[in-house]
């Protein structure tokens, strides 16, 4: 992969970090939206898809409010897809993008939680010029938040990148065949375990599950009649 490809990815990742909490905020931090990206980036947005449907499943399954901590799947998609391309087709790239995604998931969740301090550290020290009502000192720390949180993803992503790099030099093409199968059938169905517990927590037992019943059912029928 040429280095122009991995610092548009890079970049790309870093945008979709900021997504997440800072800026834009146009939900491009969503997994069904930076894999099919990332996809296009490398010139292969089938697998983009493939890996953004999968992690959009587990990304289904968080609630990303508060001071709660969660892993953070944005970044994540997009080293997953990187790995999935090298790979060649999903079928051998599937587990193995599942696998350096997870783990970069996680890694965005840990840094996360980091920034929550040094942001909650640089609003403490500021709290007389803040209390004394200095505008000054609240666009300052804003804009230094932004860009801690801009570095924070870029460091996620080339995390991602790395890890994606190390598993196409020494796991890409010696799998046997049954590991990948394993790995492939581990991941989806990690997957859809993970969106169909958030789905269910989502809708309830009211009324909605019963909507949500009635679509899965329909659904079904017309997958079956086509």
């Amino acid at each position: 992969m040429s280095l122009d490809t991995q610092l548009f990815l890079l970049a790309w990742g870093t945008l979709v970090g900021l997504d997440l909490v800072s800026v834009p905020q146009m939900m491009i931090a969503r997994p069904l939206v930076a894999g099919p990206i990332a996809g296009a980036i490398l010139g292969d947005v089938p697998i983009g898809l493939e890996l953004g449907v999968l992690f959009e499943l587990f990304q289904l399954d968080i609630l990303p409010m508060g001071a709660t901590r969660y892993p953070e799947y944005g970044p994540a998609t997009v080293a997953a897809v990187s790995v999935a391309h090298a790979a060649g087709n999903v079928a051998a790239g599937l587990g193995l993008g599942a696998l350096v995604g997870l783990i970069t998931a996680m890694v965005g969740g840990l840094t996360l939680h980091a920034i929550r301090v040094l942001n909650a550290r640089a609003v403490h020290r500021a709290t007389a010029a803040l209390e004394a009502g200095d505008a000054s000192v609240l666009a300052r720390l804003h804009v230094t938040a932004i860009g801690r949180d801009a570095a924070r993803a870029a460091f996620v992503t080339a995390v991602g990148l790395g890890l994606a790099s190390v598993t196409r030099e020494y796991l890409g093409g010696t799998l046997p065949p049954r590991g990948v199968t394993f790995l492939n059938v581990a991941a989806v169905g990690a997957a859809l375990a993970a969106g169909t517990a958030g789905t269910l927590r989502l809708v309830g037992r009211g009324p909605g599950f019963r909507w949500f019943a009635a679509g899965v059912i329909s659904g079904v029928v017309v997958a079956w009649l086509r």
